[in-house]
This record gives C-alpha cells, structure tokens and sequence, in this order.
C-alpha cells in the first residue's frame, strides 16, 4: 500500500542522494511506527522490522496472552488476547506471555499514510544533511570546483553536486566576473551545519587557496619534499608565497617554478594573472625578512624581539623598491613573515640616529660621556628612555637607581613639552657666550691699555740705561785722569 518493491527504492535513494540504506530503513520503520500509532492510538505495542530477503517492511503488534480479556475495545485496539486464540497461533504459549500478529499496513488509512510519508521525507531530509556535512568536513582546506548556479546579492551560489556551496562577494576576487554556468574553482573555507542545513562557505582571496593550488601543481609539495611555510595575497594584484626543501638536493623555489616557469604559470592564469613572489624560507627571522623584501638590498636589521619588531635599513637607491607600489612590498613581506616590518633608507636612518642623540644631549644635566654610554647600551634617544625601566638603566655603567629615575622623570618631562627644554638649552649658550665676549672684552682692553705703558717704561728704561752708562765712563775715566778727585770724596766725609 506504502511501498512495493522497497528493497529497490531503498537501493536507488541511497544511492542518487549519498545517504546510508541503514539510515533509510530507520526511517521507514520510524514512519510506519508513526503512522500506525495514529491509526491505533498510543496504547497499541507495536513492532517494525525491515525483511531484506523479502524486500519489504514488517510490522508486528504485540498482545499479553490472557484466560479472558477484561476490557473490550474497539478492533486493532485490543491489548489482550485469549488463550484460545493464542495456541491458534502458538501452542506452547502460555498466560502472561506476549504474542505478536502481523498487521496489514493497508489498513493504516490515508491520514497515517500521509504522516508516514511526512516521517519519510523529514528523516531522509536529516540524513542528507547529515551525509553532505560528513562528506564535507573532511575536506575542509581542500580545493573544489564547482558550477554557477545563480547570484544572490553579491553571493555567488555554486552547484558542487552533492549540494550547494557559497562564494560569499567579500571573499571574491576583485574585478573577477562571473555569469551563470561558468565553470569556478574555490578553496573550502568552513562547512557550518546548521538547522537550514549544512553551508559550505567557498573562498578565491584566502591565502590557503594559493597553497592548495601549488600544492595540485607541484609533486613535491604533495609528497611531502617540499614543505608549504606561509603565503600572503593581496588577491587579483600580488601574492607571496614561502617554501622549504626536506631535502637539500631539491632547491624549493625551482620545483614551484616548473620547466620555463610552467607551474607557477598554470597557478598565475587561475589567479587571473595575480602576480606571484616564491621566497626561500629561512629559520633566522632576519634572512627570511631579507629574502621577503627581495629584489630589495638590505644593508642592516635590528629586531625587537619582545614587541616582534624588525628595522630594515636600505640604501638610498632600494628604498621605493623595498617599500613597493603603495607599500605592497613591505606589506605582504610583514603578513608573511608576522613580524612588524619598519623600512628606512641610510639617510633617515642616519638623520634618526642624530636627532635621538640630540634629543639625549638635550636633557638637563646630560654629558658627552653619559649620553655615549647610553648609546651603547642601547638608548638611542630620549623616547626610548621614557620607555625603559629602572632596571634597565642601572645597567648603564656609573648609574645609579636615583640617577636612573630622575633620568626617566627628566625625559617624560622633556617628550612632553621638547620646545621649553629646546628654548633653555638655547637660552644658557647665549648667556654664557656673552659672559665670555665680555670678559674677553676686558682683558682685551686691559691687554691694551696696559701694553703702551710698559712700553714706554721699558723705552725709557733703556734711554737712561744707555745714558748712564756712557757718564760712568766719563766719570772713571775723568776720575783716573785727575789727583783731585779722592781728596774731594774725603772731604766731604764730616
């Protein structure tokens, strides 16, 4: 009446929606049970088993053998049965024993039928979902291809046959354009199973996608030789992608080039020609963020370990290459490495350098000798100091914790207002320099003043020096020459 032939229609519906026949006949027998209990009432003891050798479904109702039934009701109803009927059907039962008699389903009526059929489609609903949602969480990560079925608000619908997957527009390529029946390939984001059914969210801009493409096109990434590190796109313009060899015979960034370039080229034409950069992995973060920045030249790199900081110094001439068209360079360079990437020419780098020297020497109370030692440890400049502890100042040689603290409550004051520190560094050179000019002044005027004089007493010292000397010759010489001279010295002694 329900079903003929069930063991065939069990057969084909398992095998066109990918269900399990256990479930389905699970779901017959549910459906029978129910429409049964609809007829009957909820009293009834009933039993549903699927004969696969007879191909079709059995139902059973179970009644308690009795002497005499104490509660008529009504046909099909009856919960009992006599001992009399009983050996009919059973000879050795006896009282208390349940008997079960085969039901004719044709009996269930057209309201049972159509709450069986409702059971049916319900179940078989739940375990289709059921199987997509198993047949598709395994694939998670994996790439799929698919046809356009239809575009709702942006969304693109994709038919994967099994089911129906979602190119939701945010996870679309840019300037990509799609019309129903085109053939899509995308990578499996996430599989949701929720109660419309299982979703199977698609994606063409996760960096993964480009991963499980070179992995489908190049054989040593999928045996294991190679080994994927990382990518980062910039989806429909620019792509980086980090490789590495288990095996030091095989150069990785060549097996996912290909022969001419054709494997990389197969991945690019699917990309609609994004471009794409394959990089050498490294081990040291520094040689990988040099080799991410390639064609760049790096001339140094300080990393900033705690905070995952890198400062990359180029020359002059690298730095538009370094940083790339709107910074695309350094960008996908900093997702692929996750390290914070700072680019810098030697020039700024050099100008950065003395400004943070300055700023140290502009600090009250600061020398050459302790600014020096601070650059040597590592304080390039008075925000970096805000920025330290006690602790790590008093690593600084001759500092002290007093020392240390007030040096970080005298540079917080200074980053919060540099120009009245800058006016007062001014401000105490020029006092000092007109100190200085005047004293000079002074003792310019008083070298002055005082130069002719000497000079006019060493002249005149000199005259009579020479005057003199030619009268005590003339003297000794008048004295031996004439008698008169001693007797004139005696006489004059009282």
């Amino acid at each position: 009446m329900l079903i003929t032939d069930i063991k065939r229609v069990i057969e084909q519906v398992s095998r066109d929606r990918g269900i399990d026949a256990d479930l389905l006949v699970k779901a017959l027998e549910e459906a029978l049970k129910s429409a049964a209990r609809k007829k009957f009432g909820n009293k009834i003891d009933i039993e549903v088993k699927y004969s696969e050798e007879l191909g079709e479904i059995e139902v059973f109702q179970f009644r308690e053998v009795v002497e005499k039934i104490s509660e008529p009701v009504k046909e099909h109803e009856v919960l009992q049965i006599t001992t009399e009927e009983a050996g009919k059907l059973d000879p050795e039962c006896e009282i208390g024993d349940s008997i079960g008699t085969k039901m004719d389903t044709g009996t269930f009526g057209r309201i049972a039928a159509q709450s069986a059929k409702q059971v049916i489609i319900q179940k078989m609903k739940d375990a289709e979902r059921e199987a997509v949602y198993s047949s598709f969480i395994d694939r998670k990560g994996d790439t799929i291809n698919g046809i356009v079925q239809r575009i709702d608000r942006g969304n693109i619908v994709v038919n994967l046959g099994q089911t129906e997957g979602i190119l939701p527009d945010r996870e679309q390529v840019p300037r990509e354009g799609y019309r129903r029946g085109d053939r899509i390939r995308a990578y499996i984001m996430d599989v949701r199973n929720d109660t419309r059914g299982p979703q199977i969210i698609l994606s063409r801009t996760h960096p993964n996608f480009l991963a499980s493409l070179f992995r489908t096109e190049v054989p040593e990434i999928s045996e294991g030789i190679v080994n994927v590190m990382g990518a980062a796109r910039e989806p429909g313009v620019r792509a980086k992608f980090a490789v590495a060899s288990n095996d030091s015979d095989i150069d990785p960034v060549g097996a996912c080039v290909g022969m001419k370039g054709s494997r990389v080229q197969n991945v690019v034409q699917e990309l609609r020609g994004e471009k794409i950069d394959i990089i050498s992995w490294h081990i040291d973060p520094a040689r990988f963020v040099c080799n991410a920045l390639a064609p760049a030249e790096i001339s140094r790199v300080i990393i900033d370990e705690e905070n995952r900081n890198m400062e990359v110094i180029v020359p002059d001439e690298f730095l538009s290459v370094a940083i790339g068209k709107r910074g695309q360079n350094v960008r996908l360079a900093s997702k692929l490495t996750r390290w914070r990437l700072d680019v810098k020419s030697e020039a700024q780098y050099s100008k950065d350098m003395r400004d943070g020297y300055d700023s140290l020497m502009s600090l009250p109370g600061m020398s050459i000798s302790l600014a020096d030692a601070l650059y040597e440890m590592g304080f390039f400049s008075a925000e970096e100091i805000t920025k330290s502890t006690v602790d790590d100042l008093i690593q600084v040689r001759g500092m002290t914790e007093a020392q240390a603290l007030q040096l970080i409550e005298t540079a917080r004051s200074y980053m919060a207002n540099p120009d009245s520190f800058a006016e007062e560094s001014e401000a105490i050179p020029e006092d000092e320099q007109l100190a200085e000019a005047a004293e000079a002044s002074d003792s310019e005027d008083s070298s002055d003043s005082e130069t002719p004089a000497d000079d006019e007493e060493s002249e005149a010292v000199s005259e009579d020096e020479q005057v003199t000397e030619p009268a005590e010759v003339s003297d000794t010489e008048d004295s031996g020459d004439s008698p008169a001279a001693p007797d004139i010295q005696k006489a004059d002694v009282p």
